[in-house]
């Protein structure tokens, strides 16, 4: 059950990518960068999670909330 629904998260992740994916091109290279960390960390999160046993929900928030963070940083100072 638990990876039926990491697989399900990781499609709707990617399809929510790559339809936000669109949108891209009017944001700054801060907010490209959070949203691609966000979805890259929540997927890690999840499967990592997964694997280890524990709350794949759970994981997706830790890590797409750290992947944000550090995708939003990153592209700070791409920016500068």
């Amino acid at each position: 059950m638990k990876r039926c629904l990491t697989a399900c998260a990781a499609v709707a992740l990617c399809v929510s990518l790559s339809l936000g994916a669109v949108g891209c091109t009017h944001m700054n290279r801060t907010q490209q960068g959070a949203l691609s960390g966000g979805a890259v960390g929540a997927l890690a999160g999840a499967g990592i999670s997964a694997i280890a046993g524990g709350s794949g929900t759970m994981g997706a928030l830790i890590g797409g909330g750290l992947g944000a963070l550090a995708g939003g940083i990153y592209g700070h100072e791409k920016s500068r």
